[in-house]
């Protein structure tokens, strides 16, 4: 099988505020969160998550009202918020189901303070042939990450 080419355009940065605004039908996709964390710094990468079936604006409302430690912890803030534009057309999968790809190999391979989903495994099946290249505005993302450089593919 070969490998499915997956790229994300990343925009940003945006405030909270200006984040919650991005409603429109385009604003559909992953997204990572920057702050402080009292052991790893300033302006760190706190978090990545996805907006599948609501909006970003919708996503970092919902993050909000659930207390996302992130959000919840003023010592996390300044918050940046970067949003990214998943263009699966090279994979020949559906959008909802290569996004939600992305977001665990992005979160197993850059590992976020605030995320505790998927950085203790991942699912070597469905991310094997997955490569992600990040696009413009990518932040502290590697340019490109490979399931096969995150998965037990090549080993022996």
């Amino acid at each position: 099988m070969s490998g499915k080419i997956v790229h994300i355009e990343w925009d940003g940065p945006f405030k909270i505020e200006q984040a919650k605004e991005k409603n429109g039908k385009d604003d559909y996709g992953v997204y990572q969160i920057y702050g402080n964390h009292p052991i790893y710094g300033y302006g760190v990468l706190l978090y990545i998550g996805k907006a599948v079936d609501q909006t970003f604006g919708e996503r970092i409302k919902q993050e909000e009202e659930k207390g996302s430690k992130w959000l919840a912890d003023k010592d996390c803030w300044p918050i940046e918020i970067y949003t990214g534009d998943v263009d699966e057309s090279e994979t020949g999968m559906e959008w909802e189901v290569v996004t939600d790809l992305v977001e665990k190999l992005l979160i197993y391979s850059h590992q976020p303070a605030c995320n505790s989903s998927s950085i203790g495994s991942i699912s070597d099946k469905d991310l094997r042939d997955i490569h992600i290249l990040n696009w413009e505005l990518r932040r502290n993302l590697l340019p490109e990450v490979s399931g096969a450089r995150w998965t037990t593919k090549y080993d022996e």
